[in-house]
């Protein structure tokens, strides 16, 4: 793209919630929509990391049951209308949209039959998948779709700045008696080397989430909180930002990423071990052991680590199925595996928690909209009330096609054009100093460490306080460094991740009360998880 444009609907981010709400506003050949992301691919997102699967509805399954799963991983605080739409409209979409539509292949049995697995706090077996790559597949099918519309115009290697905001932005001294309202994008042309104005009459963030905040995670190199840290500072409301879960297990090797190992693994009987090759769930949760909650598990990892001075623990799926069986069901733990010299099929696999998923966000409604005009949320970045304060597995990108479909809708409904380039100021260049690569990587690698030692698995006031004295004056230097030098991806992105860092710790600071994901190891309220969860509203500073 070269130079400022004007779009319907402008979408930053490219994963599942994305592009479903861009293939559903293009279903009207008049609706123009812009999808911008970061990535040099538009394939790169956390959908395509998605391993495991998607929830649907199983064979011996209702809405009733998925409601109680929900509810139950959530710890008393997901909302019960959001897992109710969840329940009732997403199998329909998984039939209608992916399968139907855009053609997604999911495993099938001998007789043609789908395939549902188990995963962890799911009462049945209601997860399809397509191998162990079931995000990737996905997001394939509908990246062809979109790219085969003429109405869509898909941009990578486009760096979202600031959302443009009224009154904040506009030309117009009157505009501070209306009400906040977005207008579109400031996107750093990362080609062109320049910040470019996109302006839209609809906005959708579909940034995805934020575990490259820390030390250990996950996520893709762009998670790094983008869309959070633009909604704040716009001003919308952020909920439950404490509640960030931590996946049990990711890859444990010298110098290698700590890549995903899907929970789908346990779902088919992999037990975890300690290095004697004892198991240990069974001390944690003596009923679903190995499938209990994600953050029961990843916090029960985290204990024997720090007991017994583990570098890690094991994941066996060897002694439980023959080899083939492994192959076949488990094509990207192979293939992660095996690349740093491991055989799944014959030995256990290294692991130990990481950074996975924000349970909280963007607060939104039951469309998607965020409480101010013309922006929406959707996917990870938002905060539906679905998960509480811990997500049930393989639920995240059923709601980000959820929630993607409802946007959709609503902006359908509500067509109109965008304001004119002459109302929006340009971006103003505040410094021309060349960025630093050491400075920017010697902040984010500070950051993460402060976030894993003090803001993660187990957290207490004063690992909390010490978080918030380093963060703020980290704060304030990237503030300065990011105000006196010419932009780039990396320090776009270094300041978003040190206030979505704050924003966690502030929340994580205010709740004193353990529950699901937010775990305060001095929690003195006895037990009562009754306690209604403050709202974390941080201060703008």
């Amino acid at each position: 793209m070269m130079g400022d444009l004007r779009t319907q609907t402008l979408i930053i981010g490219s994963g599942i919630a994305g592009a479903i709400a861009a293939l559903r506003l293009s279903d009207d050949p008049k609706h123009e929509v812009t999808v911008i992301t970061r990535a040099p691919r538009a394939q790169d997102s956390n959908t395509d990391w998605a391993q495991g699967g998607i929830v649907t509805r199983g064979l011996d399954d209702s809405p009733e049951l998925l409601v109680e799963d929900i509810l139950n991983a959530g710890a008393g605080i997901s909302s019960p209308r959001a897992a109710r739409i969840l329940a009732d409209e997403g199998p329909r979409l998984v039939r209608e949209l992916l399968i139907e539509r855009v053609g997604v292949q999911f495993d099938r049995d001998e007789h043609g039959e789908m395939i549902f697995g188990l995963e962890g706090a799911h009462s049945t077996r209601r997860v399809i998948h397509v191998g162990d790559k079931t995000g990737a597949a996905i997001i394939r099918q509908l990246l062809a779709e979109l790219e085969a519309r003429p109405n869509v115009n898909l941009l990578t290697k486009h760096t979202a700045a600031d959302l443009i905001t009224f009154p904040h932005h506009s030309r117009d001294p009157l505009a501070v008696y209306d009400s906040l309202s977005c207008h579109g994008a400031y996107v750093l042309d990362r080609e062109a080397q320049q910040i470019v104005r996109v302006l839209a009459a609809h906005t959708i963030l579909a940034t995805g989430g934020l575990g490259q905040i820390y030390r250990n995670t996950s996520n893709p190199r762009g998670s790094r909180g983008d869309g959070l840290a633009m909604a704040w500072r716009a001003g919308a409301r952020i909920v439950n930002a404490e509640y960030v879960q931590f996946h049990p297990t990711t890859l444990s090797v010298r110098g290698a990423p700590n890549l995903l190992i899907s929970e789908a693994v346990r779902g088919e009987g992999a037990v975890l071990l300690t290095p004697n090759g004892e198991p240990f769930m069974h001390k944690y949760d003596p009923v679903w052991k190995d499938l209990a909650p994600r953050d029961v598990v990843a916090r029960a990892i985290h204990m024997e680590m720090l007991e017994h001075d583990y570098a890690h623990v094991y994941l066996d799926i060897a002694t439980r199925h023959p080899a083939n069986y492994i192959r076949e069901r488990f094509p990207q733990l192979m293939e992660t595996a095996t690349q740093f010299g491991i055989d799944p099929t014959t030995e256990p696999v290294p692991v130990v928690p990481g950074a996975h998923f924000a349970c909280g966000g963007v607060l939104v409604d039951e469309r998607g909209r965020v409480d101010f005009n013309n922006l929406y949320a959707v996917g990870e970045v938002s905060c539906t009330g679905l998960h509480g304060a811990n997500r049930l597995a393989s639920t995240s990108l059923l709601e980000g096609m959820v929630w993607g479909n409802r946007a959709a809708q609503d902006i359908a409904a509500h067509e109109r054009d965008p304001i004119s380039l002459s109302e929006v100021p340009e971006w103003i260049y505040q410094g021309d100093l060349e960025p630093d690569p050491a400075l920017i990587e010697g902040d984010m690698t500070t950051l993460r460490n402060v976030m894993w030692h003090y803001v993660g698995l187990v957290r207490t006031e004063k690992r909390l306080e010490r978080a918030d004295r380093e963060l703020r004056h980290l704060y304030h230097e990237i503030e300065t460094f990011y105000r006196s030098t010419r932009l780039n991806d990396a320090l776009i992105g270094l300041r978003n991740a040190v206030q979505s860092a704050r924003i966690i710790t502030f929340a994580a600071k205010r709740n004193s009360v353990s529950r699901g994901s937010h775990y305060r190891a001095d929690d003195k309220s006895g037990g009562d998880l009754e306690r209604v969860p403050v709202q974390n509203v941080m201060e703008r500073r």
